[in-house]
């Protein structure tokens, strides 16, 4: 792992009365596999669309690669090289995966929807996505349409359009969300590959999946970091058990 790729400092949101973050302070080093915890309702969620940029903040500051990106639209943020999959698959379902990949990489290339269909045959785009689908473990499932595909391979499509924008963070929210236990091992063995060769920032319920890929943890709770260190540590740590007080974390 390298330097600091990602710079949170004192990031703010409220919703009414509820501040969803509190003061987040947080850095994400470059080539890590970095976990957000925490109970239902922390805050997780609303951080990532934060660092996304799907959400601006009220107060506070992020640093992407040393460049101060906490007024820049998503695709502005996009073009930077930061990635984000949502917690509820948001694929096109009427378009076959290779469709959808390689709307992804025409997005990311600054062109218009409008062009798509005539595009769709474009070897520039198709070329790509198809190299994408591949090094997810779909290529077999390339003109099969999204929704004719498990809910498993959904969300590996959808890891493999944000792969397609050339990412050097890639955002994970709840990967394995709503997977059996066969999809599950799957996608963690997937996400696996990715260890060393892409930051990734992952919110994750699933603590077999967090401890298995994680390099650090962060937990939240009430919109707030408590701990943050490697899973042996956070696993150790009385305050995060005491966080999870009634749920599992692996020992």
């Amino acid at each position: 792992m390298g330097e600091v790729l990602l710079e949170v400092r004192g990031l703010t949101k409220a919703f009414g009365g509820l501040r969803a973050t509190d003061g987040v302070d947080l850095d994400v080093l470059e080539g890590e596999t970095h976990a957000i915890i925490g109970p239902n309702g922390a805050g997780k969620t609303t951080l990532i669309a934060q660092l996304a940029g799907d959400l601006r903040p009220d107060a506070g500051r992020i640093r992407f690669a040393g460049l101060d990106i906490t007024t820049l639209s998503t695709p502005a943020r996009s073009r930077r090289g930061v990635a984000r999959s949502f917690q509820i698959t948001s694929v096109f379902r009427d378009f076959t995966a290779l469709d959808n990949v390689a709307l992804a990489v025409q997005a990311h290339a600054g062109h218009s929807f409008r062009f798509w269909r005539p595009a769709r045959a474009e070897p520039a785009l198709r070329e790509p996505a198809r190299a994408v689908l591949e090094s997810v473990g779909l290529g077999a499932r390339a003109d099969v349409p999204a929704a004719d595909l498990a809910h498993g391979e959904q969300r590996q499509l959808e890891i493999a359009m944000a792969l397609a924008t050339r990412p050097r963070l890639l955002l994970l929210d709840e990967p394995v969300a709503g997977m059996g236990l066969e999809e599950s091992q799957r996608m963690i063995a997937f996400l696996r590959t990715l260890r060393g060769r892409l930051t990734v920032v992952l919110v994750e319920h699933d603590m077999d999946a967090v401890f298995a890929l994680a390099d650090r943890i962060s937990v939240m709770v009430y919109g707030r970091l408590i701990a943050t260190g490697p899973p042996e540590a956070i696993r150790a740590n009385p305050e995060v058990r005491q966080a999870y007080l009634g749920e599992d974390l692996p020992s």
